[in-house]
């Protein structure tokens, strides 16, 4: 809406590249390759005090049905319905009593997937950063956790099901160029009790703000068909 605080009508592209919006058919895709397309992408929301932005470098997948770890392995509920679709929008959800968690959708209308935000290094104004994050010790650790970068980005419920491909939301996406294989390393999923084997946490390898825990490998390149 014109004249609402924190919120334009015009974002030409990413605030530090340039960079388009990221393209919905992008995340139309199973979650694993959407997962990957993630990191290095931009992502910034307008705030009262001003917009902050973060280059993701730590996402985790997670698919519908077949996925004992999803919010969807049980079906379509009010609280998980985002994540059936369409791609590109905002799952949020509250954990713990205590903290929001945001993910982007995936797949194709109708079929469950989303792509969980656990990280991200600061591209906004650092000192705006630290304000809203002043229990943060060091400037690797304002966004370095899921609940950790909602907070700092300011992301509730209310935020669920916003579309961050539309250039008019306030919270949106921007397509940085793809990062090569081998910056991208693999490991299991953090705070799962079920299919936590698999290596469906995808993170920039060497970023500071990755999460602690970080065992993994070198994700292998497919080779092509």
């Amino acid at each position: 809406m014109a004249g609402e605080p924190g919120r334009s009508s015009h974002r030409p592209g990413s605030p530090v590249s340039g960079a388009p919006l990221l393209d919905r058919s992008e995340l139309a895709t199973d979650v694993l390759p959407a997962a990957e397309r993630l990191l290095g992408c931009t992502l910034e929301a307008d705030t009262e005090e001003g917009p902050v932005a973060v280059r993701l470098v730590e996402v985790e997948a997670y698919r519908g049905a077949d996925d004992p770890a999803s919010h969807c392995y049980r079906g379509k509920t009010p609280r998980n319905a985002v994540m059936f679709g369409p791609a590109g929008h905002l799952y949020v959800y509250f954990v713990y009593g205590m903290h929001f968690c945001a993910n982007v959708t995936c797949l194709v209308d109708g079929v469950a997937g989303a792509v969980l935000l656990r990280a991200g290094e600061v591209l906004s104004d650092p000192a705006l950063a630290r304000a809203r994050r002043p229990t943060a010790r060091k400037d690797a650790d304002l966004a370095s956790g899921p609940a950790r970068m909602a907070s700092l980005l300011g992301l509730t419920r209310e935020d669920d099901g916003v579309d961050v491909t539309d250039p008019a939301s306030r919270v949106r996406l921007y397509a940085e160029p793809a990062l090569a294989s081998s910056s991208i390393r693999t490991g299991p999923r953090v705070g799962v009790a079920a299919a936590r084997e698999l290596p469906w946490r995808y993170w920039v390898d060497g970023s500071p703000a990755v999460s602690r825990y970080r065992p993994g490998k070198v994700r292998e390149r497919r080779p092509s068909t």
